[in-house]
């Protein structure tokens, strides 16, 4: 008897440092940088060697019809149709580029994200709706395997329609994505979307499992520690590195150092993250300097 109560008590904290350590790698210590580059022509070693664990790829957007483009954000490059019909249509150099960050060598990524407003997403969503035997849903599931996506991220910044970006997140669910935000503003919008998305949901299953708070440009006055309380749910704080776009948005490492440690003292973070690496590989700037600020910060 007293072996057996004794197995039992083993079991019970194998399973629950698995649970535990699940919860955490979705939660906590997320080192994340943003895509805005053709990642064709981004820095691939530089990006998983230097401190990273989540990548989002900027740029990624739903047609009327259902089918998916990648638009580029790169001088030389052209706007990319990567899903039609339910099946891959990118070609295999963009699935083997996007695919290495999380299998080249020493990569220390282990999450790809794609990131895409909501154009489209209410129409659709209403017809032909999110239904399996859909374009829409075909396409993200060639897709995921196309690319070893992890998760969509919702950059809506303009249509705000709550009942279709939760019918669209689920619908991402069933297929095996996660959903993350990346919210800047309308904290009411956001905080119903979480709500619905992950009603009756628990760790490690919920659905909606990041958000990427924009901390610069529009959301340059954002608190994360409010947003936190308001979602109830740990963020991501979002920098923009130092860029010649908008120059006095950027923030330099030290800059970034200060920021992520005065909010990660004043409200323990989930993690941090910039926008963008476009800026690092244009201003010559170095991806190990800027993720080093991260590791030291959220190690």
């Amino acid at each position: 008897m007293k072996y057996h109560a004794l197995a039992r008590v083993l079991l019970f904290e194998l399973l629950f440092y698995h649970v535990s350590a699940a919860i955490d790698a979705a939660t906590s210590n997320i080192r994340s940088i943003y895509l805005f580059k053709d990642v064709l022509k981004s820095n691939t070693a530089s990006l998983t060697s230097s401190g990273f664990n989540s990548v989002i790829i900027f740029g990624v957007g739903i047609l009327e019809n259902g089918d998916i483009m990648y638009y580029s954000n790169t001088p030389g490059s052209t706007d990319t149709l990567i899903a039609s019909n339910g099946a891959y249509v990118g070609g295999k150099a963009l699935s083997d580029k996007v695919s290495s960050f999380k299998t080249a060598a020493g990569t220390g990524i282990n999450r790809i994200e794609i990131s895409m407003n909501a154009q489209h997403v209410r129409e659709l969503m209403q017809s032909p709706g999110p239904g399996a035997d859909t374009p829409l849903y075909r396409n993200f599931v060639a897709l995921k395997t196309a690319w070893k996506l992890d998760a969509v991220n919702n950059d809506d910044e303009s249509i705000y329609d709550v009942s279709s970006t939760v019918t669209f997140a689920k619908m991402l669910g069933k297929i095996g994505y996660k959903y993350t935000i990346a919210p800047y503003t309308n904290t009411g919008f956001w905080t119903s979307v979480k709500t619905q998305i992950n009603s009756g949901l628990a760790e490690p299953n919920l659905l909606l499992d990041r958000a990427y708070l924009q901390c610069y440009d529009g959301g340059a006055g954002n608190d994360p520690s409010r947003w936190q309380s308001t979602l109830g749910m740990k963020v991501v704080p979002l920098v923009w590195v130092t860029n010649d776009s908008k120059p006095s948005e950027g923030t330099t490492t030290t800059q970034a150092q200060s920021k992520f440690s005065s909010w990660n003292g004043k409200s323990t973070l989930a993690g941090g993250g910039y926008w963008n690496d476009y800026d690092i590989e244009k201003m010559g700037l170095s991806y190990t300097a800027y993720g080093n600020v991260l590791k030291s910060v959220f190690p």
